[in-house]
This record gives structure tokens, C-alpha cells and sequence, in this order.
């Protein structure tokens, strides 16, 4: 007996008890290492109903069929009384009633690195450019959460875009939020290539989602370029993929821009469009069972919005300085995805399809759109000549109709009389060709002599 109590004693000499190695043996015990396992029970449409215990909303499965060897990716949406509600990642063309479902207790993450610069992938980080594999060493959450509103930095400086309209008088400031809306046709996507190229941004997240398979290679060798393709990273998700990958898309490209964010870079995150993520929400909100609202959105979309455009603008470290574009019909009135998004947002850019049909472009409608950030980041100078020029804008408008039918007589108001005068040159300001790159200072400094 005393043999064992001296071994014993003479094990807790060599291996006192430490609180940090306990607190992780109970960890381990608390691991559950089984593998839980489901059936399938129906797949219609774009989900999937199986009977799978244990499953968290968010979590990713994998349907596997033993019979057609398929291996898809789901994810977890809604938890009913009889089991689970899926949503696959990609098709379910060969999925048959024998395939089981295996939980894998993961959530979606993202794979995250510097060698993404330069790439075209699509919503799961697969290239799509024929360049090879990308190899990532970390991860982020692909549904990652808004910066605390106590420690993000003040958008106190503005951020160059390389267009004159946008730069004179809708100054945008770093870490901004902005919303594009225009009709198809207005060029929402050739500003948004303006931007890309000019924007004084140390990385370019693009996502193009929803868009026509022949617009995405245009965009990326027209528009974009190998310069400005350098310093970017594209996700792609064109019109017939799945609406879980199109869903996907938007939120994938925010974690790339978070990431780049935290390592202190200054990052502009395009989003092309908006629009059309909202509605692949709506695929997937509708098929789930969810109560369609306004335009036959379910109150999903609007629950999702805020959490996805907070995650943008400033944090301790860097900036996500965003542009959404957003289609409307007409002036956008009683869009729900328009009217949610103004209000989150920091600043909208109109697009009117009557300066386009001038062969105005940008066809920006100046007196539409505002910037909430701009006093606070430009010069009093700057200020009060936006400020004016917006007047003579305002001026001329309101005396176009006279014009047009020789009813306006000069000499009634002398602004008036300036704005008619000064008409040519204001627009000459305004129009832009895509590839002209324009300075910040020089804009400044071309807008002060017209209103001077």
C-alpha cells in the first residue's frame, strides 16, 4: 500500500495540476466526435427537406449519393418540427432519394489571402480565370459582423474617384457608402468601371452578380484591364447559377474586403448588383415558406440588408469604401430595395436615362443625388463652389422648358441668365469619356473658374 501512494505522489510531483491543462481535458471530453448522419425526405426547387438531429442554422452539410457518387454542399436555413430546411450550393441534377445528409459542424468561411489579387473566382473560391489554383492560409466567416460603432474611425478624408462629377460635387469620402441607381441602359456599370480604374484605393473587391455570362469578360478585359485587374479581386456569379450562389456572392466579397481592411489598406468594394442579390433572397426566402411582403420580397431580404451594408466603411485598422449599384424602374419610387437602401446608406448617385439619351455619360442627374459625407470632407472652397454650381444646375432646369419653346426672355434674373450662358461648359464638366482619368486637384480647380 504505501509502494502506491508513493508512485502516486511521486506522479503529482512531476505533473502538478495546472487550471489551464484541466479546463482543456474537459474541453476535450465535452468534443462530440460523431459523425451525425440524416436522410433526404423531399428536394424541390431550390431546397432540400431531410431529417438530420443536432444541426445549427447556418451550418454547412454535405448531400452525398451513393448511388450517382454526387458531393454537394448545403446549408443549414430553417429548422422545422420534422427536420431540416437546405439549401444546396449548386445543382441538384443527379441527387436521388438514397442520398444522405452528413452534418459537418462548420459554418461557410472564406479562404483569404494576397494571392487572391488579380483573380477571377466565383462565390466559393474556385478560379474561374484558368490561372491555376489559389493557395490561402487563413479564413474569415463568410456572415461576419459590423465593426463596433464606438471604435470606428471618422470618414474625415476624401477618397479620389477619378470623375469629375463625382469629385466636384459628390465628393466621397473614405469608408462612404454609396448606392448607383439607374433603368437598364443608363450605364451603372461603366461608371462602375470608371471608378474601379480611378479610385485612389490600395485594393478593388468586385463582385458581379446575376450579370449575362458574355458581360463578365467584357467587364474584366474592357473595363477593368490587366492594370487595373492587378490590384483586384473579381467574384463572379452570372444569371444561371444557383440562387444560393448568387446569395453568396455579395457576402463572399465583403469578407475578402474585410480582410484587407484589417491588414490597415484602404479598400473600395464594388457591388454590381444589389438588385439582383435581393432577388436571389427572395428565391430562396419564398421557396423556404416565408410570407412574400412588399414586391413579393419576404421580410428576410430587409432583415439581411443592414447587416450586410454595416459591415462595410471604417475600422481601427483600414477602410471598405463601397458602391452598390441598385435598378429601379423610372425615378425608383415605391422600390423597396431603392427606398431600404437610401436610408442606409450614406450617399446615392442617380442615373438618368434622359441625360443618357443626350449621349451624356455618366449620365449622372447631379441635382438627385447627394453625398452625406462631403462637408465634412472637403475645403469651405470646394463646398461653396459645389454649392453654386448645383445653383446654376437648379437655375437652368427650371428655365429649360421656356428655353426649348423660345419663350425665355434674357434679362429677368441674373443667375438665371448666367446659368443659360455658362450651360455648354457646365456640361462640358460633366461629361466624361470612360477612359479619361481626371485629378482630384484639377477637378477642384476646374470647377472654382467656372464658378467664380
Amino acid at each position: 500500500m504505501s509502494t502506491q501512494v508513493t508512485e502516486h505522489n511521486h506522479d503529482a510531483a512531476i505533473c502538478p495540476a495546472d487550471p489551464a491543462i484541466s479546463s482543456l481535458r474537459a474541453a476535450v471530453k465535452r468534443i462530440d466526435t460523431r459523425v451525425v448522419r440524416g436522410r433526404i425526405t423531399r428536394a424541390v426547387g431550390t431546397l432540400v427537406h431531410a431529417v438530420l438531429p443536432d444541426t445549427r442554422i447556418g451550418e454547412l452539410c454535405l448531400l452525398q449519393d451513393p448511388r450517382t457518387g454526387l458531393s454537394l454542399e448545403a446549408e443549414v436555413i430553417g429548422l422545422l418540427d420534422d427536420g431540416v430546411l437546405l439549401t444546396p450550393i449548386g445543382d441538384l441534377v443527379g441527387l436521388s432519394s438514397r442520398a444522405e445528409v452528413v452534418a459537418t459542424g462548420r459554418m461557410r468561411e472564406v479562404p483569404v489571402g494576397n494571392d487572391l489579387l488579380g483573380r477571377v473566382i466565383d462565390s466559393r473560391c474556385r478560379p474561374l480565370d484558368g490561372k491555376g489554383q489559389i493557395k490561402t492560409a487563413e479564413t474569415r466567416p463568410l456572415h461576419g459582423r459590423a465593426p463596433n460603432p464606438m471604435t470606428r474611425r471618422m470618414i474625415e478624408r476624401p477618397l479620389p474617384l477619378g470623375v469629375r462629377a463625382l469629385d466636384g460635387l459628390l465628393t466621397c469620402g473614405e469608408g462612404q457608402r454609396i448606392g448607383i441607381y439607374g433603368e437598364p441602359g443608363c450605364g451603372k456599370s461603366t461608371l462602375l468601371s470608371q471608378i474601379v480604374k480611378g479610385a485612389a484605393a490600395d485594393v478593388v473587391i468586385v463582385a458581379l452578380i446575376g450579370e449575362r455570362g458574355r458581360e463578365v469578360r467584357e467587364f474584366i478585359e474592357r473595363h477593368l484591364g490587366e492594370e487595373g485587374l492587378r490590384r483586384a479581386v473579381v467574384v463572379v456569379e452570372t444569371s444561371d447559377r444557383s440562387a444560393v450562389e448568387r446569395a453568396q456572392c455579395a457576402p463572399m466579397a465583403t469578407a475578402l474586403a474585410e480582410y484587407f481592411r484589417e491588414q490597415g489598406l484602404r479598400v473600395a468594394l464594388m457591388l454590381d448588383s444589389l438588385t439582383r442579390f435581393c432577388r436571389a433572397m427572395r428565391e430562396i426566402g419564398l421557396a423556404a415558406g416565408e410570407p412574400p411582403t412588399r414586391r413579393g420580397f419576404p421580410p428576410s431580404v430587409f432583415g439581411m440588408l443592414p447587416g450586410l451594408l454595416e459591415r462595410a466603411g471604417m475600422s481601427e485598422r483600414g477602410s471598405i469604401t463601397a458602391f452598390y449599384t441598385v435598378l429601379v424602374e423610372g425615378d425608383g419610387t415605391g422600390d423597396p430595395i431603392a427606398e431600404e437602401t437610401r436610408g442606409i446608406l450614406d450617399g446615392h448617385v442617380v442615373l438618368s436615362r434622359a441625360i443618357a439619351a443626350r449621349s451624356h455619360f455618366p449620365a449622372i442627374d447631379v441635382l438627385q443625388s447627394r453625398s452625406r459625407v462631403m462637408d465634412a470632407v472637403v475645403s469651405g472652397t470646394h463646398r461653396n463652389s459645389a454649392s453654386f454650381f448645383r445653383e446654376l444646375l437648379s437655375r437652368y432646369a427650371e428655365a429649360e422648358f421656356l428655353i426649348n419653346v423660345g419663350e425665355y426672355k434674357e434679362g429677368g434674373d441674373p443667375l438665371t441668365d448666367r446659368a443659360v450662358a455658362s450651360i455648354d461648359e457646365l456640361r462640358e464638366f460633366l461629361r466624361q469619356s470612360e477612359d479619361e482619368a481626371s485629378g482630384f486637384e484639377e477637378t477642384v480647380a476646374w470647377m472654382s473658374r467656372l464658378t467664380a
